[in-house]
């Protein structure tokens, strides 16, 4: 299948490999709570989509497995983090939320965390912290990409469908959570051996899925396919807007294009934007970029004759980021975006 009949086709029935989580669900509560959670490093090895079999590290939810991205957290200001990381592996790592901080107090961060050492962080959040953030191992400038990210999203006090004060108004949320995969950096941590200078990315991922052409091994497996998992698959109806909380991992920048309509972008790098656009290509920056914006599930204006149901694809307009082993064609990062 070319580019353009993917296009056209819209991408139904891509596969893809790794484990994946990203919609998320929220309840506002009047009263502050601690919202408690235990995360293990771990390691082992996945198989990607040519075959390859590729070294990995996460934040797990249990001994002996692994998950990337880790689990996401929901929480709302006012609320305390109660984070237990547990270390399984031989090397020293840590646990940071990048860009959470309350005035002069330092990142949320465990600090080091020694072999089979425990280590908990336990963390106010501040009003007007509302927003989504990647939480990373960043002891190296290199862990994040083994495997070892995932996100936070933290809601407005007694709020469920807005980003910030006075933000456009949103009915569901999900993560879209890229990240790019250097085999020959991963086996050198696997191996012990001397890190490569530069990163060739080989593998692209979303959620931690990778997607196939129809036909491959695995089609249609949600545990598998970015174009198949619920928690990645952007659906609704007219009039079901949904926020997309875009985090980037990884060492390469991405431009995230959605079919159907455009996206309204609220927030670049943290920051509010002063005026909301409305783009169908925004622009992630590499090493922890990240953009929200929300996709409207408006009747998409370019059909003809006019529909209100459909399929459509969500790709990356950086042609390597829709390849697997450096040219396998719609092995990539993308997923599907369905009107139903």
């Amino acid at each position: 299948m070319d580019r353009r009949d993917f296009l056209r086709a819209g991408g139904t029935g891509m596969v893809g490999a790794l484990l994946g989580s990203g919609l998320l669900s929220w309840v506002p509560r009047a009263e502050a709570a601690t919202i408690s959670k235990t995360y293990y490093i771990t390691d082992g090895t996945l198989t990607m989509p040519d075959g390859v079999v590729v070294y990995f590290q996460s934040f797990a939810d249990a001994i002996g497995t692994l998950k990337i991205p880790a689990a996401p957290i929901v929480c709302q200001e006012g609320d305390t983090l109660s984070i237990t990381v547990v270390n399984k592996l031989a090397a020293t790592h840590n646990f940071t939320i990048l860009g959470l901080k309350s005035g002069d107090a330092p990142l949320a961060s465990t600090g080091d965390i020694a072999s089979g050492a425990t280590k908990t962080i336990t963390y106010t959040i501040p009003s007007g912290a509302a927003g989504s953030y990647l939480f990373v191992d960043n002891k190296t400038a290199y862990n994040g990409y083994l495997g070892l990210h995932g996100g936070l999203a933290i809601m407005p006090q007694g709020s469920t469908t807005t980003l910030y004060a006075g933000s456009p108004t949103f009915k569901k949320q999900l993560f879209w959570i890229f990240n790019d995969i250097d085999p020959a950096l991963n086996s050198a941590v696997q191996r012990n051996t001397t890190i490569p200078a530069t990163l060739t990315p080989r593998y692209f991922t979303i959620n931690g899925q990778t997607s196939l052409p129809p036909g491959a091994t695995g089609n249609g497996n949600p545990a598998k396919d970015a174009m198949a998992n619920p928690n990645t698959v952007l659906e609704g109806s007219i009039g079901d807007r949904t926020l997309i909380r875009m985090l980037n991992a990884g060492p390469a920048s991405h431009s995230v294009h959605t079919h159907g309509n455009h996206m309204e972008w609220l927030t670049d790098r943290g920051g509010v934007r002063s005026s909301v656009w409305k783009k169908d290509i925004l622009y992630l920056r590499n090493n922890r970029g990240k953009i929200d914006a929300i996709f409207p599930f408006e009747a998409p204006p370019d059909a003809y004759p006019p529909v209100t149901s459909g399929h459509y694809p969500m790709h990356l307009h950086d042609e390597m980021s829709q390849t697997a082993g450096g040219g396998s064609y719609l092995f990539g990062a993308m997923t599907e975006i369905i009107f139903v």
